[in-house]
């Protein structure tokens, strides 16, 4: 694709397109959660069964984001975000009618699959288009449909049941994936690698075995144990086969991932402080899903209403090219360390202050709203702008993944400090709140059993928020010595 130094002409409305795709895909990580009582009731859906609806999607989509950066390198952009439409619509079309949970479980895996192609292409696209003074304030958009996506899912999905049938919320995507992928056929212009590279055909199926087993194991331990056989076969299954992908990478001169970009401290500073970005934000609002509904007693549209203001203070701050503003004027860096330094602030104040009301957790999320404006652009082009452009697929997809992993790790293990705690302060308690609660014979006992909550909630939540602002000061460190060393060969040459 050629384009002129000042970017494409149609580079606004194209990136318009390409986020409306990208919100598609976003709104169902999140709004399967609500319609699990309607499915539990109508389809006669099991436990098990309910976690692979929501597993099949994120485990196919997780396990193929490398692979499917690849491809759109390698193929067209384009293309493969054309493919990836049609997929995630056929999907949920088939999802939307299924009537029975095999079928929904299926239809959510093809959903997966469609949904890895629109991640990596949209951020891929949006760094071809864009000229490079103008690529934070993209970036910044691109993320905030992000954060649009994770807070509308579960008032879309609200909405939708109260005035349809729960497959209403899978059939609401098939408009809107036409609308998308006609936009991208008259609007994206095609861009792919022009070196040509051979398909790396055994990397590409090692990385999505690795990720897809590594994911599994992080979301199984908490249900099934840490030490269960499950969960320490499937973390075996991932480290023996992505150390092979590692070796194999290594190995060819067509690698799919080249491991030299870890030599590069931009790149590496932007990996770590994405990693545990996610893993402390995550795991965090997982948890204050659950307080705001066990403990302040809000329904589920309800808390996803009042931890809408995270949200809002993204897309305000970076519809408006605020956030931009700013990255341009600290630098890097700084913006990484400011941005972090202000979540993890507003997850304190949520462990210290969301015991005693909303008006706490309010001012959390704002402090988190504005963090996550400044640092996930920051980070994301830190990322990108460390891998060469011909390979913007697979750094999308480096983006998207440690987004998985970051963010499936957080729950965890985050949940677990919760749970440990809990069930030091209450050893009698069942395996959940909810247990715990209809276990109780008397008002003093639920206050004592949601008081011990509240306290697990504290703890995890300042884990959290030190790992938030140890994230922050590495990858700000790392990519500090980045720009001093560039400087430095400047100057020689």
């Amino acid at each position: 694709m050629s384009t002129s130094p000042h970017g494409h002409p149609q580079r606004w409305p194209i990136l318009g397109v390409i986020c409306l795709a990208q919100l598609t895909v976003l709104l169902d990580n999140t709004v399967l959660n609500v319609a699990i009582p309607s499915l539990t009731r109508e389809l006669g859906a099991a436990t098990s069964d309910i976690q692979w609806m929501i597993n099949a999607y994120s485990l196919v989509q997780s396990g193929l984001l490398l692979s499917a950066g690849s491809a759109a390198d390698r193929y067209g952009r384009k293309k493969m975000l054309i493919a990836g439409l049609v997929l995630f619509g056929a999907g949920s079309l088939v999802a939307g009618l299924a009537d029975s949970t095999g079928q929904l479980i299926a239809a959510r895996a093809g959903m997966g699959v469609g949904g890895a192609l629109l991640l990596t292409t949209t951020l891929a696209v949006a760094m071809q288009i864009f000229p490079a003074e103008e690529i934070p304030r993209a970036i910044g958009i691109w993320s905030a449909v992000n954060a649009l996506g994770f807070a509308a899912g579960p008032l879309l999905g609200g909405f939708m049941l109260g005035h349809f049938w729960w497959g209403a919320i899978f059939l609401v995507n098939l408009p809107v994936a036409a609308l998308g992928l006609a936009a991208v056929v008259a609007l994206v212009p095609e861009s792919k690698s022009p070196s040509g590279d051979r398909p790396d055909l055994l990397g590409a199926l090692l990385s999505t075995i690795g990720m897809t087993s590594l994911v599994y194991a992080i979301i199984s331990g908490p249900e099934h144990g840490w030490t269960s056989a499950r969960v320490l076969g499937t973390a075996a299954v991932a480290v023996a086969v992505l150390s092979g992908f590692a070796y194999w990478e290594s190995r060819i001169p067509y690698p799919m991932l080249d491991l030299h970009f870890f030599r590069d401290r931009r790149f590496t500073g932007a990996v770590a402080g994405a990693v545990l970005i996610t893993f402390g934000m995550g795991g965090a609002l997982f948890l204050l899903t659950q307080h705001l509904q066990f403990v302040l007693g809000y329904g589920p549209l309800e808390a996803g209403l009042r931890t809408a203001p995270l949200a809002l203070a993204v897309v305000a701050l970076n519809f408006s090219g605020l956030s931009a503003k700013w990255t341009t004027k600290l630098g890097t860096p700084a913006s990484i360390v400011l941005g972090m330094a202000l979540m993890s602030g507003g997850l304190v104040s949520i462990a210290t202050l969301a015991q005693h009301g909303y008006g706490g957790t309010l001012l959390g999320l704002l402090l988190i709203g504005a963090g996550c404006a400044l640092a996930n652009p920051a980070m994301a082009h830190a990322i990108m702008s460390a891998i060469p452009p011909a390979k913007a697929g697979v750094g999308a997809g480096i983006n998207g993944t440690l987004a998985e992993f970051g963010n499936g790790l957080g729950v965890a293990v985050l949940g677990a400090v919760l749970n440990s705690r809990f069930a030091a302060l209450i050893p009698v308690a069942a395996a959940s709140l909810p247990a715990a609660l209809d276990s109780a014979d008397s008002a003093s006992e639920r206050d004592r059993i949601t008081d011990a909550f509240s306290s697990g909630l504290e703890t995890s939540q300042l884990v959290g928020a030190v790992a938030v602002l140890l994230g922050g000061l590495v990858a700000a460190e790392l990519l500090r010595r980045a720009e001093r060393a560039d400087s430095a060969v400047a100057v020689s040459a």
